[in-house]
């Protein structure tokens, strides 16, 4: 009878340990980084009327999150400008260069969480974009399904490019590409090694 007390003690312990490992313990967020083969980054701007999408294939989320410790929660996110696509080469070719993202003087973007807050929806996050040199507060709104195994955030943001002097010389103008873009991200999770 001990003895099956004891495994059955001991089964719960490792059950709770394995739900905190994705959960995080009450009162402290679990620590994940995104899985680069399975998460997008996806930016969305609006050219001549008609919407274009694009991605950045390289970056960096260091996630620290858990739905009942948002006072603890912090996200770090580096962005390797250089690695954006938009199936256009010249178009990519033109966002590249100096009067765009200039690449050559600002080759990452970094994105840093200051506060977050339960919604009707999920959650949002204030936080810090630094692009081309310049910081602005961006907000961001997000959901967090934490599944065993595959924790995911999902997400959107909408940032004014010319805050950020995304859009130099000729590109400064809002005739032909508008200043508002969207920033879609989805992130699928792994445990912080």
């Amino acid at each position: 009878m001990r003895l099956a007390v004891k495994w059955i003690m001991l089964s719960a312990a490792a059950a709770m340990s394995a739900i905190a490992g994705v959960a995080g313990a009450a009162g402290a967020p679990a620590s994940y980084t995104a899985d680069p083969a399975q998460s997008r980054l996806e930016f969305v701007g609006v050219q001549a009327g008609a919407e274009f999408k694009g991605v950045f294939r390289k970056f960096t989320a260091t996630i620290d999150f858990a739905p009942d410790a948002l006072a603890s929660a912090h996200f770090d996110v580096v962005i390797d400008v250089n690695s954006l696509d938009t199936m256009d080469k010249d178009r990519d070719t033109t966002m590249r260069g100096s009067d765009i993202f200039d690449v050559a003087r600002w080759p990452t973007a970094h994105y840093a969480t200051r506060s977050f807050a339960k919604t009707a929806t999920g959650f949002s996050a204030q936080g810090a974009l630094t692009l081309r040199g310049v910081t602005k507060d961006v907000a961001i709104e997000f959901q967090f399904a934490g599944a065993p195994g595959k924790p995911t955030l999902v997400g959107t943001a909408t940032l004014k490019r010319l805050a950020f002097g995304v859009g130099q010389g000729d590109w400064k103008s809002t005739e032909w590409v508008d200043d508002a873009a969207k920033i879609n991200f989805s992130l699928v999770l792994k445990p912080k090694p």
